[in-house]
């Protein structure tokens, strides 16, 4: 069994397009089980977030697991599978491994380096371990992600270089407006987005800061921890008339701020868009004095030349970082597989011994105590020192690329089955 990925993202596909295949709630936990229901699937996980749109997957043949996820998205998108085809990428064993830790470290982001994504891969771990779709290879190898995200922004500082997001649309917003300190501005939603939108008005000395969102009750604790104020999903067109920033981060499928919604405006407004689906309906930009900033138009000016300036360095220490961690982890994963080969040729001598231990005192029921022990220890250390050289070996030949073909051989010259009940009982105890 083998990881697969199969996914979109903003390096690949036009914004318009990604934000129909973005999936959440009960459709992203529909696709979680439609993917592992596959025969050709064993575990699954998706990261579905604003930029990207990834499956994960544990399959035993590539094209079976490639062309599954592949009509499973279509499904869940309504697309074309052959307009979706042409946008997909798709990477497999070593290469999979490589690309989630890149995407962990923020090197794959629209705004290189930014940490949200840690969340969200946590979020997506988190969700398939509560449906079952996780099981023991994808439990493993996005937990290993997330520490070597942590690892990165933490030997680096490149979360810190550089910005979200929301960092880098309050840049291009003060481009417009003018220095934000003491703005105010308006943040539509309550989520983890909002909430990172909110904070970074804060740290930026945005003096008033409103929370609207449709639950009263998530708004007011927001706002509470920026030292702003909430409000209803009702009152968006009274606060717009105020606010000098807009970012809105629902992402419902609603457009929630149009045209009529910001009215005639005697001054400027900046509006940010980063929800997918959109909030903000493009026919704002026809309103006089009004700027809106969305994903697409990041895409489109190239925002990651906003966000990279300055920072080649801390990239190069990244990528040296992730090309460390996938060697250790490709290299524990392979040593993990010839394990039970090995506990069960352990097993198997360790039968054997008991056997003709047992044949051998049958034959002289006068021996004393201590002659019993001692023979029994020196056929065990025989053993042991005769087992103990190609165990050494094939563990350490595993780790190279290729190496469960020596796995396989043991199993073969020894007649072995790692998955007979005493070698996997004897493999739990080892563990």
């Amino acid at each position: 069994m083998s990881v697969l990925v199969v996914g979109l993202s903003h390096r690949t596909t036009p914004v318009a397009l990604l934000e129909r295949v973005t999936v959440s709630g009960d459709a992203l936990v529909k696709l979680l089980h439609d993917v592992q229901a596959d025969e050709n699937v064993s575990e699954a996980l998706v990261v579905s977030t604003c930029n990207r749109v990834e499956v994960y997957a544990v399959v035993d043949r590539f094209h079976g697991g490639v062309t599954a996820v592949t009509n499973m998205l279509a499904a869940h998108s309504g697309l074309p599978q052959e307009m979706l085809a042409r946008h997909l990428y798709v990477h497999y064993e070593d290469r999979a491994v490589q690309h989630l830790f890149t995407v962990a470290c923020g090197l794959d982001s629209m705004v290189v380096g930014e940490g949200q994504i840690l969340g969200q891969i946590r979020t997506a771990l988190r969700l398939a371990q509560e449906e079952g779709t996780a099981g023991t290879t994808l439990n493993e190898l996005a937990q290993h992600a997330l520490r070597v995200g942590k690892r990165a922004h933490a030997d680096t500082g490149i979360d810190r270089a550089g910005a979200s997001l929301v960092g880098v649309g309050l840049t291009l917003a003060e481009r417009v407006l003018g220095p934000i300190a003491g703005r105010r501005a308006l943040v539509v939603g309550a989520g983890s987005m909002s909430s990172l939108s909110a904070a970074t008005l804060s740290r930026a000395g945005v003096t008033d800061v409103v929370i609207a969102n449709r639950t009263r009750e998530r708004a007011e604790r927001l706002a509470e921890t920026v030292g702003g104020r909430a409000a209803d999903l009702a009152d968006v067109p009274a606060e717009l008339a105020e606010a000098d920033l807009v970012i809105s981060c629902i992402g419902a499928g609603t457009r929630t701020i149009t045209a009529e919604t910001i009215g005639d405006r005697d001054r400027p407004l900046f509006v940010l868009d980063l929800a997918l689906p959109h909030d903000v309906d493009p026919g704002v930009r026809d309103v006089p004095g009004v700027t809106l900033v969305d994903l697409k138009s990041m895409q489109q000016d190239g925002v990651g030349d906003v966000s990279d300036g300055g920072r080649a360095e801390a990239i190069c220490e990244v990528r040296r970082i992730v090309a460390e961690e996938v060697a250790a982890y490709l290299d524990a994963a392979r040593a993990a597989l010839v394990t039970p080969t090995v506990v069960a040729l352990r097993s198997k001598a360790a039968g054997v011994v008991e056997a003709e231990m047992g044949r051998l005192l049958s034959r002289l029921p006068d021996i004393d105590g201590r002659m019993r022990d001692e023979i029994t220890q020196t056929v065990r250390r025989v053993v042991d020192k005769l087992l103990h050289e190609p165990t050494v070996r094939v563990k350490r030949l595993a780790a190279s690329p290729g190496g469960d073909q020596y796995a396989e051989a043991l199993r073969e010259l020894f007649g072995l089955d790692p998955k007979k009940p005493e070698a996997v009982s004897s493999l739990e105890v080892e563990q």
